[in-house]
């Protein structure tokens, strides 16, 4: 049997909070003696426990949801470890470039978070060139319908309701296993097709009834649960939610919408697909 996993590395809505970091997951999947994980959003404050779950050498892909920071900043940190690592520094062959799925900018978005010139400073400027990113990198754009294989992995990624350019991306298993990763949306059909009969639905669910009107950015519980319900997901695990929203509240909401009780996501806890 062909292990399918995910590990919720970073759970937290918006920002890091004070039990978890800010969105990150290792999708993990074993086809014989080979792993395949692919880390799915790199969010503030996320690498630092991403480190507990793998060592970065054994990272195939990032695939990026979007560019707000809550899911892509920790990719400039991950950059300085695959650079910098004095194991790999010295040495004559670096690491080979780490494969980047986002939206289009993504290159332009980190390297402009990460490098800053040099200014007035005082020093003599001999530092290495980080202008760019691509010696650790290499960044492809993801766009709707777009379908990329990471060992026995497709991740389809599907344009969903946010603020900017964002996709829930769909992870089919060669074993015909589906994990649906929301990123962040509100109620639309793009959500409710990539979610379409999966076997686990890793969801957000950061606003809550009666307090957060504004639609077109996040979902509350009962959303979750009606996207869930529509599309035919087997499982879902709410995620995103933010230290100022209550999980009870949207866990009760999805539940009343959903028709089964959704799991809530726990930072570094491993779950099997299905």
């Amino acid at each position: 049997m062909t292990d399918f996993s995910i590990t919720a590395v970073g759970i937290s809505g918006s920002y890091p909070g004070p039990a978890s970091s800010a969105s990150c997951y290792v999708v993990s999947a074993r086809d014989g003696e080979r792993t395949t994980n692919i880390v799915l959003d790199l969010g503030s404050g996320a690498l630092g426990p991403l480190q507990t779950v793998l060592n970065h050498t054994q990272i195939d892909a990032v695939f990026l949801s979007h560019l707000h920071p809550d899911h892509c900043l920790d990719v400039t940190g991950l950059y300085v470890l695959r650079t910098y690592d004095p194991k790999f520094f010295f040495e004559e062959s670096p690491l080979p470039q780490l494969p980047v799925y986002g939206p289009a900018g993504s290159e332009a978005r980190l390297q402009s978070a990460h490098h800053t010139p040099a200014g007035l400073a005082a020093g003599t400027g001999k530092g290495a060139d980080d202008s760019t990113l691509d010696s650790a990198f290499e960044f492809k754009d993801l766009t709707p319908g777009s379908r990329h294989t990471v060992g026995p992995l497709t991740v389809v990624s599907h344009l969903v309701d946010h603020p900017v350019e964002t996709y829930a991306l769909r992870i089919e298993h060669a074993n015909g296993t589906v994990l649906t990763y929301s990123g962040d949306s509100d109620a639309c059909d793009g959500l409710v097709d990539a979610a379409r009969d999966a076997d686990l639905f890793v969801c957000e669910a950061a606003f809550e009834e009666g307090r957060d009107n504004v639609r077109g950015i996040h979902l509350t519980g009962k959303r979750a649960g009606e996207v869930a319900r529509t599309a035919g997901v087997k499982r879902l695990m709410l995620t995103h939610i933010p230290p100022w929203t209550s999980e009870d509240k949207v866990r009760t909401e999805a539940t009343e919408s959903f028709g089964h009780t959704p799991e809530l996501a726990s930072p570094l806890t491993t779950y099997t697909v299905p």
